[in-house]
């Protein structure tokens, strides 16, 4: 392999995430820039505008594509070339007249002009200029069109009383927010297509009042005075001052008109590039590292061997699973588009933190990366901006804070016992250079060291003490970002915590790390077990769930023989592939139940079979039965831990092991079997989409093959384990 094809696979892992989130921020950019645009031309006066004669107009015709942009004389003649509707700039004059809202009024010189636009079109009061410059202003007095005998208008009143209510106001126009013979500004919106139940224009070319539900012989709506016209209700979404006709298409056209062609917002798809490059990458050294060695670029700053490789395939694995539900899930959840945009950003810079951690070299490094990913993934837990999810951000923020200001104070600790020990200032931190002379290092200070930066990744990592920011923070984050949370956020950080041990082992022994880790493993594991046993939360319950299987990954590197730790490097890639799975299913539950909580959860099976199937079998596989990859796993750890020891702390595991076991599988099969709660029993099921059940179904496949064979990538494990063990 080439010094440029391994720089390549080296850097794309870190470098296609990151230009993919460069993108989303661009594409945000550009379309805040034309909102910005639209915006601002749409606020400016008619004067400021520069509508001088002729009159600017634009005008949408039935039957020709899209809006043009330009001017259209002051009159018309009556005839179908001209019929179709019309938004003045700075008001029209006689036979400038438009159509109504319900539908398309027939302009001619005697037509009054009509207002289009939304809240944003003013009705023009006595005296005021209503008049392309060069007319007289008209006063707007009883008798004017459009006016109900019984007063002057008023701007902003609806039909009735002079305040809106009762008789003696004026009558509005079928535009919302707008008054007859009231001109339209600039910003207004167009109306849509014909109502059915419009009518056209009368004989003199004024726009009669449409007929609805309730009105009477002569259009007026009862209760609301003589002449009172039947009102719609403005849609929603549509942008300010959106009227009853007013449609997407006719907007965007004006909008683009104003301010040139808006940029189409970037897909889904282009959320499944980086995922894809880091797994292409991490299967590409696949098949030479175990052959040729470690490979290193960009002066031994990244770094990639076998413990690499396999922690650069889980996390593509897991990534592209939690990126290909991503499109489902803010479709559910109607994200708008800025947010949509900004999460993406995020869950691609936090890919590339995650794997600038794995491939990073220095342990310096491998912190900033490990921290650049607290802040990240802040961020995401609290995307939907409740004030749970944001209590949850900041609890997540200070207690992993907290522990990765441990970790720093431990690698700072470990500088220092290096350059004691005379190990050159480049190389300090270097893992390579110190695993070569740790027997060099001070043992008081290496201890110390080690000791701080089990509690500061282990808070990472899921493990205790530090561990209550992970339940809050997994149960109220996107069910996508919660499942690469749990699914590799955890292992990346439990990784750079091998790093550490390696060095550890080689300067103390092996009995230091592994009566530590052993304690923290049975803590952590009883915490779990406890919890689960009162749960009544299927997020918070997946969450300790995963503290369950960190506390035996941690056991399993206690026990430390090769067969101990290809196991856990197993049970880290199975329990990723599941918990994806396992979060990604639950995300579709909340969604379709309205809620997490398991008492409300009944029937799922019946309610939603596939759903049902892929969440228990997701569930069947962390339990850790067969075929799945986990159940070999597992019994690799017990079979180790039997041979090797520390017997006592696998014991206690197991009695912990089965309580929980118990606790998830009666909740799960509570939460699966019998009918549904409130529904009818003929009711027809609800089926999963082929884009939500597709990463379901691939990641189960791909645990269950774990479990079989783990096939070419064999060698690759027997290899990251004989580095863990110090081989």
């Amino acid at each position: 392999m080439t010094h440029a094809t391994t720089a390549l696979l080296l850097t794309a892992p870190i470098v296609v995430p990151l230009a993919t989130s460069a993108a989303y921020a661009a594409s945000g950019l550009r379309d805040a820039k034309a909102r910005a645009g639209a915006a601002a031309l749409a606020h400016r006066t008619p004067r400021q505008r520069g509508a001088a004669a002729p009159v600017a107009t634009l005008v949408l015709r039935p039957g020709r594509g899209p809006a043009t942009y330009g001017t259209a004389p002051a009159t018309a003649p009556d005839g179908p070339p001209y019929r179709g509707r019309t938004v003045t700039g700075s008001g029209a004059g006689a036979g400038g007249g438009v159509a109504g809202s319900a539908g398309i009024a027939a302009t001619g010189p005697s037509a009054p002009a009509r207002s289009q636009g939304g809240n944003d079109c003013l009705p023009a009061g006595p005296g005021r200029y209503d008049g392309a410059p060069g007319e007289q202003g008209m006063p707007r007095g009883p008798g004017a069109p459009g006016m109900r005998p019984g007063g002057p208008a008023r701007p902003g009143t609806r039909p009735g009383t002079a305040d809106g209510f009762g008789d003696g106001g004026p009558a509005r126009s079928a535009g919302a927010g707008t008054e007859p013979g009231g001109s339209a500004r600039f910003g207004s919106e167009p109306a849509g297509p014909q109502h059915p139940g419009a009518t056209p224009a009368g004989p003199d070319g004024a726009a009669r009042t449409r007929r609805g539900l309730g009105a009477g012989p002569d259009g007026a709506v009862p209760g609301r005075g003589a002449g009172a016209a039947l009102e719609r209700p403005a849609r929603p979404g549509r942008g300010p001052g959106a009227g009853p006709g007013a449609s997407p298409r006719t907007w965007g056209a004006l909008r683009a008109a104003r301010s040139g062609p808006v940029p189409r917002p970037l897909t889904g798809r282009l959320g499944l590039v980086s995922p894809f490059a880091i797994l292409t990458c991490g299967a590409a050294l696949a098949c030479t590292v175990p052959d040729s060695g470690p490979v290193t670029a960009y002066g031994r700053l990244l770094r990639a061997d076998a413990l690499t490789v396999w922690m650069l395939l889980t996390v593509g694995a897991v990534a592209c699973l939690a990126c290909a539900a991503n499109p489902a899930h803010l479709a559910h959840e109607r994200t708008d588009e800025p947010a949509a945009r900004r999460y993406l950003l995020l869950v691609h810079a936090f890919l590339a933190a995650m794997s600038a951690a794995v491939l990073a070299a220095n342990l310096g490094v491998l912190w900033v990366a490990i921290e650049a990913t607290t802040i990240v993934t802040a961020f995401l837990v609290g995307h939907r901006r409740t004030r749970a999810s944001v209590e949850a951000a900041w609890k997540y923020v200070v207690i992993c804070s907290a522990g990765i200001a441990l970790a720093f104070l431990g690698t700072v600790l470990l500088y220092y016992a290096a350059r004691q020990a005379g190990i050159p200032e480049a190389d300090a931190l270097d893992w390579q250079a110190l695993r070569a002379h740790a027997d060099r290092l001070d043992p008081s200070v290496t201890r110390l060291a080690t000791g701080l930066v089990v509690l500061g990744f282990g808070a990472k990592a899921g493990l205790a003490p530090l561990h209550a920011w992970l339940p809050d923070a997994h149960s109220q984050a996107p069910a996508p970002v919660s499942a690469l949370m749990s699914g590799v956020l955890l292992s990346v950080a439990f990784a750079g915590l091998l790093r550490y041990k390696v060095i550890a082992d080689a300067a103390l022994g092996t009995g230091f790390t592994r009566t530590l880790l052993a304690g923290v493993a049975v803590l952590t594991l009883a915490l779990a077990a406890a919890l689960l046993l009162a749960q009544r939360d299927c997020k918070r319950m997946l969450a300790y769930s995963s503290m369950e299987h960190m506390s035996l990954i941690a056991l399993g590197t206690a026990v430390g023989s090769p067969l101990a730790l290809s196991a856990v490097l197993l049970h880290v890639a199975g329990h990723g592939l599941a918990k994806t799975v396992a979060f990604c299913a639950s995300g579709h539950i909340a969604r379709l139940c309205g809620t997490t909580r398991i008492g409300r959860i009944r029937g799922l099976l019946a309610h939603s079979p596939c759903l049902g199937t892929a969440f228990g079998a997701a569930v069947v596989a962390l339990l850790g039965l067969p075929p799945f990859g986990l159940f070999a796993s597992e019994l690799g750890i017990v079979r180790a831990g039997f041979l090797s020891g520390p017997r006592w702390a696998l014991a206690a595991a197991l009695v912990l092991v089965l309580a929980a076991f118990a606790a998830v599988a009666a909740r799960t099969a509570r939460m699966l079997l019998g009918p549904p709660p409130g529904e009818d029993d003929e009711e027809e099921p609800v089926p999963l989409g082929a884009d939500a059940a597709a990463p379901l179904v691939a990641g189960l496949a791909a645990c269950a093959a774990l479990g079989v064979t783990t096939g070419p990538l064999t060698a690759l494990l027997s290899e990251a384990g004989e580095i863990i063990g110090g081989h």
